[in-house]
């Protein structure tokens, strides 16, 4: 028998009150079916999908039975997201190298659009994994009153209400600020890895660069063409010189 989930507060009181946002650079890109007039539309839209649910898909990664269905009308854009909850990827990413508070918390980001409230949500949550496994957790997640009520059938996850009173910059992508692997496995793969450039690059104003006919342009065709001064007189140091021997005798 399943447990019920458990009851939790939100962390505080307007976190749920719909509020008044005024669009801006931090607002994000909304992806839905509603408006699809070309298949340019389409393929923006399962990017974005995958770019909330894996942050950025391989061509390992990607699904194309999936794709082709939500193409074809066949399921509709929150089957497409429960399919790559379901995927082997998320599964092998997400769930397997972390623990199950973590993971709520990542799906929880990337499915619902918000941070957790509290550690109490993470215990609710983590309990409904424990005892119905990852898909049942996923079921609850989309058959959530929240989900439909924000995202409902056609529209792809995002993150909301990114602005903060008081703050300048919005909060960071939880595609960034949550990544894939725990810090235990990251330490295991390697990561981060510095990556070190030979090459430096340095901006050039756009005023400032050279323009067709420019004989800056030329400089290193120039420097590559052979000396006109032919071969230069080889120098012989005087300690080398055998005076004997190069004396005529008479």
């Amino acid at each position: 028998m399943a447990l019920p989930l458990l009851n939790y507060a939100p962390k505080s009181q307007n976190a749920r009150v719909e509020g008044y946002v005024v669009p801006g650079d931090e607002q994000p890109t909304i992806y839905t079916t509603e408006n699809i007039l070309s298949p340019g539309d389409m393929d923006n839209l399962i990017e974005a999908a995958y770019r909330q649910i894996f942050f950025h898909a391989f061509r390992w990664d990607r699904e194309p039975f999936l794709e082709s269905q939500l193409r074809n009308g066949q399921i509709t854009v929150r089957d497409f997201i429960r399919g790559l909850l379901l995927s082997n990827t998320f599964i092998t990413s997400f769930y397997e190298k972390n623990s199950n508070y973590r993971f709520v918390e990542q799906c929880v980001q990337r499915v619902l659009g918000r941070d957790v409230y509290s550690e109490q949500e993470k215990i609710a949550w983590s309990i409904v994994v424990a005892t119905k496994g990852y898909g049942g957790f996923f079921d609850e997640l989309l058959n959530s009153d929240e989900y439909l009520e924000n995202f409902g059938y056609d529209t792809v996850p995002f993150q909301r209400r990114r602005n903060l009173p008081g703050r300048d910059q919005g909060e960071r992508p939880f595609n960034i600020q949550s990544p894939r692997y725990d810090s235990y496995y990251r330490g295991i793969l390697g990561f981060p890895q510095i990556v070190w450039q030979n090459e430096i690059r340095r901006f050039v104003p756009q005023e400032k660069k050279a323009k067709a006919g420019d004989p800056s342009l030329f400089l290193n065709m120039a420097r590559s063409l052979p000396s006109s001064k032919g071969n230069p007189t080889p120098r012989v140091s005087t300690g080398s010189i055998d005076i004997a021997a190069s004396v005529p005798r008479r």
